[in-house]
């Protein structure tokens, strides 16, 4: 695997070394579904540790970590011209899938409220954020056909519910205005500038790359989309990302939940040890965080099929954001 990084020492990134070996002791207490944890300050990588006989060669399942790659994507695209407005609506691009009567405030719905998960579509999640019925989308012949037949409540329309089927047709959608799947796109824009290779996304029966989950990378891989996202775009001189477009999709567009956050364009945001941040998330402790005015990164990659896990957010706000100078 070609390495792109510059490594300092974690008291010269001006990270506290005792603490983090007290974090060492702490994980393998009590994070034991935990695979990887690595921290980039100043652009350089500080600390990158691996557990349950993971490696840095292994690729790492990002589950809905996944879907804030998707986000970046659809940035890209507008950039590209391949779509012109966050307001254009959704239903549009799919008129062979949709059903022979589609209600009028369905076919409302944009690009916006999908990045916002406040498109009012009929769904059920649960307060640790499990969807009911994900797996009988998933089992569904035609995904994209099974979310178009979704009833839209219209007390729900504009209001924050976290609903994986938004994600997924965000990425139908970059199929329709790119020609290509989104793992193509992103190969093109995202992955190969940024020296990542190997990277897997699993796709619907269709071919259009998942949107909400599927995506591996390396965990160094995840540390550079993240330490690019903080740079507000840019990797190594070359812009990547409209800066604008990254601010736009880090804020808060809506209330989220509290024990995650606010929730912006497909990334939770609110501070962590009363630094402010946002991040990617997935289940089993998949963590891209983001701390702009820290200059910090920190990755946690752990096991995506763990019954029960803690989120690694307590490290970061016990034995990380304490130590730093």
């Amino acid at each position: 695997m070609e390495n792109m990084w510059d490594r300092a020492e974690p008291e010269e990134a001006g990270i506290c070394p005792e603490l983090l070996a007290e974090a060492e002791d702490y994980i393998a207490a009590q994070h034991k579904q935990l695979y990887s944890f690595l921290l980039v300050r100043g652009g350089k990588l500080a600390h990158e540790r691996y557990y349950q006989g993971r490696t840095a060669d292994d690729l790492m399942e990002l589950r809905s970590a996944t879907k804030s790659f998707v986000t970046t994507l659809i940035g890209i695209a507008l950039e590209d011209g391949l779509l012109d407005s966050l307001d254009r609506e959704v239903y549009g691009f799919f008129p062979e899938e949709l059903p022979p009567s589609p209600s009028p405030l369905a076919e409302e719905t944009t690009v916006r409220h999908l990045l916002t998960m406040t498109s009012g579509l009929y769904w059920q999640t649960g307060k640790r954020l499990g969807e009911r019925w994900i797996h009988r989308m998933h089992r569904s012949p035609d995904w994209v056909r099974f979310i178009l037949r979704l009833p839209v409540e219209p007390g729900l329309r504009g209001a924050f519910l976290y609903r994986s089927p938004d994600s997924h047709l965000l990425s139908a959608m970059l199929t329709r205005i790119s020609g290509r799947p989104a793992l193509d796109y992103a190969q093109e824009k995202l992955f190969a500038p940024l020296g990542i290779a190997g990277a897997q996304w699993s796709a619907d029966p269709q071919g259009h790359t998942a949107g909400h989950i599927g995506l591996r990378l390396r965990a160094q891989d995840m540390a550079r989309f993240g330490q690019m996202i903080l740079r507000e775009g840019e990797w190594q001189g070359r812009r990547l990302v409209p800066a604008g477009w990254i601010r736009e999709a880090s804020r808060p567009h809506s209330e989220g939940l509290p024990a995650y956050g606010r929730y912006g364009y497909q990334w939770w945001c609110g501070p962590v040890g009363g630094q402010e941040s946002f991040c990617a998330l997935g289940h089993g402790g998949q963590l891209i965080s983001i701390f702009p005015e820290l200059d910090l990164v920190a990755v946690f990659t752990g096991n995506p099929n763990a019954g029960h896990y803690r989120h690694p957010r307590g490290i970061l706000e016990r034995f990380v954001l304490p130590g730093l100078r």
